[in-house]
This record gives structure tokens, C-alpha cells and sequence, in this order.
């Protein structure tokens, strides 16, 4: 569901905003200079919309347009050629998605959603508030760019345009041009083609453009960030399990979960996910450190079917298990709750007693802990601090931390940047890239519906001769275009907030 306090602080600043129109128009001492004040701005607004519309950059338009005209006639052409590509490419994917999205639906198969291309964004519920800040300045610079390429593409093509604006609707931004559509209706289909894939064309190179960037910031940072030396801790969520006098603390590095090396926040990924699925990893200790002070509680079931023998709750003691070397020929297990910081600390991991033996001329066991099905034990290298001992789940753990590859070379570099810096790429690849592939969806209203318009009449002059034919066919592409564009927000949506 839809986060209540976001809806709230939504619905109540529109209806502040519309509330104040309706005064300020109402008024018979303000309305004149109200609505003189608004259009000397550029100002229009009605319910959960708000746009401003500008001439200021028209010459900027101009200038760009008239550019190394034999580049800029190659670079439109290109992008000609990649929006026929992408409608085709679009539609396919959405055939796609709609599929994955009805399998996920009768099969409950979480992994099937995780592969899905396209996923319906709603902000507070499949993306994080913290997050919204990163969403919207991707969102409206995509717009940005993908208005530009259109307006930029028109002044060539020999196309006025009226002005350049930016919009608010209900609470996600967005851009727009206003072409003089006597002089599109002008010139050639292949030129229409032209302006309105530019668009699509732009926002694939910004995609591309983000994309290499991300790859090559660890070139760009060198100067002031060294990476491979470990995963660099930005926030430990409070309260957590990573939280704490002997947890992880903002700045710390980790550089290994068990016998896991992590250099980086991909190690940090895979090696918890490692450990998600694979044994529990046992300690080499002395069999002279089983200590009889040690009872040997008497071990008793969990639900699950697990054993346990720390009855106390005790924070500083664990159950472990292990073979006695006198009673290895019936292999029955003893149990012991062992103060587990003192257990572990220092000693080699080992999934056997060979594993133990093979290392050491001292007699030693391999002691596990005995812990609940899908629980794990897992000690954290920070150093120079002592380990961090996590029991738990180990998805529990990565959701605790944040981290980052690139660790600050000098005391008053800030840890955030490269964070910022890696964060907004990826929400600039991924939503320029979603917005390059849902307007090139023959679909009503989208830059779709007029790139097949114009490539209908570049392509079936000849073989459909009546234009009221081949605006026919144009409408029905369009509407099952708009249908499957439909279908895939609509499920979506249901999946995202009514699951």
C-alpha cells in the first residue's frame, strides 16, 4: 500500500495550491493582477498540474542547431533509425514484461518479478523515500535532454519552436517543447521522423552516457578515492543488528565475512549470499580448550527441530556442537554453550576436523554452532577493531549497512559524494532508459503514436494510397499499442501496491 504520510503531504500541498487559485482568481480585487502576474511568467495551473513555459532558451536552441550541420544531419539520422528500432524493440519488450508480470502472478514467484525489464515505480512503496530526492532530479533531467533533442532537431528541420517549459504532475516532474505544428505539417515524413525520434535518441545516449560514466568513476575519483581495499561503511541503520558498542560504525571498512575476502561491495553481495546458502562454517578449537568449566548443558529441540543447550538468553554465549574425538566411530554430536567472542577469536575456520588437524601438530576439533534453519553465525573483519559477531539471518545484515566501494584518501574528503555520485547514475541509466523505451510505444499521446504516424506515410505511400486507409491502420496500431502500454500499468500497479 501506498505510504498514508506521503499520500497526505500530497494531497495536502495540491490542495493548498488549488485552494489559493481559487481564492486569488475568485477575488475581484486580485484576479487582474493575479492572472497578469501568471502569464508575465509562463505560469498555468489546474488540479495536480502546475507549468511554466519559457522563451528564454530559444537561442540556445537556435545555436545548438546550426552546429556542424553535416554532424548534426548524421547524429538525427542515426537517431531516425534507432526510434524505428526501439518502437519494434518496445513492443517486444512489453509483450515481455506483460508475460513475466501474468507468470509471477500464478505462480507467487518473487524471482520472477526481480527479472522483469520494466517495473512500475510507485515512490514509498517499491522505492524508498530516502530515494525520492535521486528519482526526481534523474526524472526531470531526462526530461530535459529528451525535450532538447526534439527542439534541437526541429530548428534544423527548419521548425519553429514556441518556447521550452518544465511541468509538475501531481508529484513527478517532467519537460516539454511547443513546436509550431503548421511548419510540421509542412515538411517531409522522413524529416518528422527525424524530430520526433530525437527524443528516444537522446535519452539512449544519456543512458549510454551515465552508464559509461558510472564504470569510469573510480578513474575519475583517483585523485581523492582508492578502491579494492574493502567496503567502506556509510550508515548503519540504528538499532539494527550491525548497530552497537562492538558492531560496524560509519567509516569502518570490512574486508571479510568469515573466510570470505571482500574488496569491494560486490564481495560484500556475493559472500552474504554465499553464506545464505551454504553449511554453517565451523571453528578449529583445542581439545584441551573444551574446558569441563564449560557444562555441557543438556542440548534440548527447537520448533524447527534444530538443538540448542544456552537456556540463559545469554548475549555472550552460543550453543556449539561438535563430535568428541573419543566417540568418532558412532559420530553422536555433543553440545556445549561456550562464550562464543572467546571461541572464535583468533582460530581458523573449518567445515571437518581434517580441516583442523591438517594445520595444527595440537589435537583440535571442528565446533559448529547449532543454530535455527536459515540462521547463521558470521564473523565481520573491520579491522584494526575486534570482529563484529552477527547471528542471524544474512539478508538481515546487508539491509543493516550501507557501504561503498571507494574509500577517502584524505580525513576531509566527504564519504557521501561517491555515493551520490553512484546513486544518481544508476537512477539516471535506469529511468532515461525507461523513458527512451515507453515513448517509442506505438501508443496515444507518447512520441510513439507520431513516429508511426510519420513512418506509416514514409513507407505506405505507394502500396496504400488513401490516406484515410492508412490513417486507419495508424489507429489501430496505435490502439493495440495503447492497450498493451495499458495492460503492462495497470497489472503493475496491482502488483506493486495491492500484493
Amino acid at each position: 500500500m501506498i505510504p498514508v504520510p506521503l499520500l497526505v503531504c500530497v494531497m495536502g500541498g495540491w490542495c493548498a495550491v488549488y485552494l489559493t487559485d481559487t481564492l486569488l482568481r475568485s477575488s475581484s480585487t486580485h484576479r487582474i493582477s493575479y492572472e497578469t502576474w501568471l502569464a508575465s511568467r509562463g505560469l498555468m495551473v489546474s488540479p495536480f498540474h502546475v507549468r511554466w513555459q519559457t522563451t528564454m532558451f530559444n537561442r540556445l536552441f537556435a545555436y545548438c542547431a546550426r552546429i556542424n550541420p553535416r554532424a548534426l544531419y548524421l547524429w538525427f539520422n542515426s537517431g531516425l533509425v534507432f526510434g524505428i528500432c526501439a518502437m519494434l524493440g518496445s513492443v517486444v519488450l512489453l509483450i515481455r514484461t506483460l508475460q513475466q508480470t501474468y507468470a509471477q502472478m500464478t505462480t507467487d514467484n518473487p524471482r520472477i518479478g526481480g527479472q522483469q525489464a520494466l517495473q512500475v515505480v510507485v515512490p514509498g512503496v517499491n522505492l524508498p523515500t530516502s530515494q525520492l530526492g535521486y528519482f526526481f532530479m534523474a526524472l526531470l533531467l531526462s526530461g530535459i535532454i529528451h525535450e532538447l533533442g526534439h527542439a534541437v532537431a526541429a530548428l534544423r528541420e527548419q521548425v519553429r519552436v514556441n518556447g521550452f517549459g518544465m511541468f509538475v504532475f501531481v508529484m513527478y516532474p517532467g519537460a516539454f517543447v511547443d513546436l509550431f505544428t503548421t511548419h510540421l505539417t509542412l515538411i517531409s515524413p522522413a524529416q518528422q521522423l527525424r524530430i520526433f525520434c530525437a527524443g528516444v535518441w537522446h535519452n539512449f545516449v544519456l543512458c549510454v552516457a551515465a552508464l559509461a560514466f558510472l564504470f569510469l568513476l573510480p578513474i575519475f575519483l583517483f585523485p581523492m578515492y582508492f578502491t579494492g581495499a574493502g567496503a567502506l561503511v556509510t550508515e548503519v541503520v540504528q538499532g539494527s543488528a550491525a548497530d552497537g558498542p562492538r558492531g560496524l560504525s560509519v567509516g569502518g571498512i570490512v574486508t571479510g565475512l568469515e573466510d570470505c575476502p571482500v574488496r569491494g561491495v560486490e564481495d560484500w553481495t556475493s559472500c552474504l549470499s554465499h553464506l545464505t546458502h551454504a553449511p554453517q562454517t565451523g571453528y578449529c578449537v583445542a581439545v584441551a580448550g573444551l574446558q569441563p568449566s564449560w557444562a555441557h548443558g543438556r542440548a534440548f529441540k527447537r520448533l524447527d527441530g534444530t538443538m540448542d543447550c544456552c537456556s540463559n538468553n545469554s548475549m555472550t554465549d552460543l550453543c556449539f556442537s561438535y563430535v568428541r574425538p573419543q566417540g568418532r566411530n558412532s559420530r553422536e554430536r555433543e553440545f556445549a554453550c561456550m562464550p562464543v567472542r572467546k571461541m572464535v577469536t583468533g582460530t581458523r575456520v573449518c567445515r571437518t576436523d581434517g580441516d583442523c588437524t591438517a594445520h595444527s601438530s595440537v589435537a583440535s576439533v571442528c565446533v559448529t554452532p547449532s543454530l535455527e534453519n536459515q540462521t547463521r553465525f558470521i564473523r565481520v573483519s573491520h579491522p584494526p577493531d575486534t570482529h563484529m559477531l552477527f547471528v542471524g539471518y544474512p539478508p538481515h545484515l546487508q539491509h543493516a549497512v550501507s557501504l561503498t566501494n571507494f574509500i577517502p584518501r584524505f580525513g576531509f574528503l566527504h564519504l557521501d559524494l561517491p555515493v551520490f555520485l553512484e546513486t544518481f547514475c544508476k537512477y539516471l541509466v535506469s529511468l532515461s532508459g525507461a523513458l527512451a523505451v515507453v515513448n517509442s510505444v506505438p501508443c496515444f499521446a507518447l512520441d510513439g503514436q507520431w513516429m508511426l504516424n510519420a513512418l506509416l506515410e514514409a513507407t505506405l505511400v505507394t502500396v496504400v494510397t488513401d490516406r484515410q486507409k492508412r490513417e486507419l491502420i495508424g489507429f489501430f496500431l496505435l490502439l493495440a499499442g495503447s492497450a498493451l502500454l495499458a495492460a503492462n500499468v495497470a497489472l503493475g500497479l496491482w502488483m506493486v501496491t495491492a500484493r
